[in-house]
C-alpha cells in the first residue's frame, strides 16, 4: 500500500472505461514492478527452502510462520494497490504504506535475526523504502538494514572478525539500489508528466468538441433566424397586412379588388409553403429552382408593387441591370435574393416611399446590388434594434451576416427625410478562377 502507489503503478487511479495508453516509460516502469515482486518472492523461497534443510534450526517453525506471515501482508499490500491503481476498488490504501512498509520490515528483522539466509530480502527492501519514504528517511533506513545485513552474515559465520565480502557486498548492495532507485524517481516523475499532459490533452480535446458543437448550434440557430425572418415571416406579415386590406374592400362592398387581394394571399401562401417545404429539405429558394436570379427579381418587384397596392400605398418598384449577368454560384444567388426581399420588405413597412430602384450590376470582378427609396429615411448611426420582443428587426441585420459569411462587403446609408440605401458587393474573382 504504498503512499504514491508500488513501483511501476503509475500516477493517480485510472478510469477502468479509459486505461492509459502504453508508453515506453510505463512498460519500463511496468517490467521493473514486475520484476520486484518476483525477485521478493524468488528470495523469499529460497530462503524458506533453505530453512526447511536445516534441521538442527532453533526455532525453525516460528520462522516458518513469520515467512509465511510476511508473504501474506506483501501480497496483500501489492493486490490491493493494484486493485484501486486499476479502478477495481474505491478503498484508496495509499494512506496505509507506511504502517505496510513498517510490518514488512520488523517481520524481516525479525527472520535475519533468527536465520541470516533472509539477508537477501534487503534488495527489494531497500528499493521498497527508496520509493515510499523521503528521500533522507529512506537513505537513514537503508543505511540501518545494511548494517543489519552486515551484522547477520557475520553472526552466522561465527569469525571473530567480518570478512571483506561481508561488508562489501551488503555496501554494492545499497549504492545499486540507490542509484537504480534515483532512476526509477526519474523515470516515474517522466511517467507522471507524460500522464498530466495527456490528461490534459483529452480535457482540452473535449472542451474542443464541446465548443465547436455549441458554435456550430449557434450557427445554425442564426441560419435558422435568417432563413425564418427573409421568407416565411415576410411572407406571413404579407399575408396578415393583405387580409385586412380584403376586409376594407368588403366592408365597402369593392368586390373585385377584395377577389385580387385573395388571389395575391393565395398566391403567397403556396409560395410560403413551398418555402417551408424547401427550407426542411435544405433546399435553395423555389424562386429560383426554375428561373434565373434576374427573373427572380423581376417577379420580386412586381410582387412588391402589388403588396403596397393592397395597403393603399403608390409604389413603384423598379429593377435596373448594368453589364452583363453571369451564372452566380447559387449562395450567391440566394443571399441577393434574400437581400432583395428583406430590403424591399423594410420599404413596404417603414419606407412610406413612392419609388423604390433595385439596380444589379455585373463587373469584371465583382456583383453588386442596390436598393435605393425615397422614403423617409431613418438615423443610420442609431443602434439597430435587432431581435425586438416582438420577432422584428432582423432584417438589416440578417443580409448583413448573409454577406459577411460569403466574404463581400454591406453598407447601409440613411439620413430622416433622405431616403435610404443598401449597398452590397460580391466578389467573383475565386468565382471565375474555379470557372476556369
Amino acid at each position: 500500500m504504498p503512499a504514491t502507489k508500488l513501483p511501476g503503478s503509475i500516477g493517480t487511479k485510472k478510469s477502468a472505461a479509459e486505461p492509459a495508453a502504453a508508453t515506453p516509460t510505463l512498460t519500463i516502469l511496468r517490467v521493473l514492478r514486475v520484476t520486484l515482486h518476483v525477485g521478493f518472492a524468488a528470495l523469499l523461497a529460497i530462503a524458506v527452502f533453505r530453512l526447511l534443510n536445516k534441521e538442527g534450526q532453533p526455532l525453525r517453525y516460528l520462522l516458518l510462520g513469520l515467512a509465511l506471515l510476511l508473504a501474506c501482508v506483501y501480497l496483500f499490500g501489492t493486490v490491493r494497490e493494484k486493485r484501486f491503481a486499476a479502478a477495481e476498488t474505491q478503498s484508496d490504501p495509499r494512506r496505509y504504506s507506511w504502517l505496510w512498509l513498517t510490518v514488512i520490515t520488523t517481520l524481516w528483522a525479525l527472520l535475519l535475526i533468527g536465520n541470516a539466509d533472509f539477508s537477501w530480502l534487503a534488495f527489494p527492501l531497500f528499493f521498497l523504502h527508496l520509493h515510499l519514504l523521503p528521500r533522507a528517511l529512506a537513505l537513514l533506513s537503508i543505511s540501518l538494514i545494511t548494517v543489519g545485513v552486515i551484522a547477520a552474515q557475520w553472526g552466522a559465520s561465527g569469525l571473530p572478525m567480518p570478512q571483506l565480502a561481508m561488508v562489501l557486498g551488503p555496501l554494492f548492495g545499497a549504492a545499486f539500489s540507490v542509484v537504480t532507485g534515483v532512476a526509477y524517481r526519474a523515470l516515474y516523475r517522466e511517467a507522471e508528466s507524460q500522464r498530466r499532459a495527456a490528461d490534459e490533452l483529452r480535457r482540452t480535446r473535449a472542451e474542443l468538441v464541446a465548443s465547436q458543437r455549441q458554435a456550430g448550434a449557434l450557427a445554425e440557430r442564426e441560419r435558422l433566424a435568417r432563413e425564418i425572418h427573409d421568407t416565411l415571416a415576410q411572407g406571413f406579415s404579407s399575408i396578415v397586412l393583405v387580409a385586412r386590406a380584403v376586409e376594407q374592400s368588403l366592408a365597402t362592398d369593392d368586390s373585385d379588388t377584395a377577389l385580387d387581394r385573395l388571389r395575391l394571399i393565395g398566391q403567397t401562401a403556396a409560395e410560403n409553403l413551398a418555402e417551408a417545404r424547401n427550407f426542411v429539405r435544405e433546399l435553395s429558394s423555389p424562386q429560383l429552382l426554375n428561373s434565373s436570379l434576374l427573373e427572380a427579381l423581376h417577379r420580386l418587384t412586381r410582387q412588391i408593387e402589388t403588396s403596397a397596392a393592397a395597403r393603399g400605398q403608390q409604389l413603384n418598384c423598379i429593377l435596373e441591370t448594368d453589364g452583363t449577368p453571369l451564372e452566380l454560384p447559387q449562395a450567391y444567388q440566394v443571399t441577393l435574393l434574400r437581400a432583395a426581399q428583406a430590403s424591399l420588405g423594410n420599404v413596404i413597412e417603414h419606407a412610406q416611399a413612392r419609388r423604390a430602384v433595385l439596380t444589379l450590376a455585373f463587373q469584371d470582378n465583382e456583383v453588386t446590388m442596390d436598393v435605393y427609396d425615397d422614403g423617409i429615411g431613418f438615423d443610420a448611426a442609431a443602434p439597430a434594434a435587432v431581435g425586438r420582443a416582438n420577432g422584428t428587426g432582423f432584417g438589416i441585420h440578417s443580409v448583413r451576416e448573409r454577406v459577411i459569411a460569403l466574404g463581400g462587403a454591406f453598407a447601409l446609408e440613411s439620413a430622416s427625410g433622405g431616403g435610404t440605401v443598401v449597398a452590397i458587393r460580391l466578389g467573383l474573382k475565386k468565382h471565375i478562377e474555379e470557372a476556369r
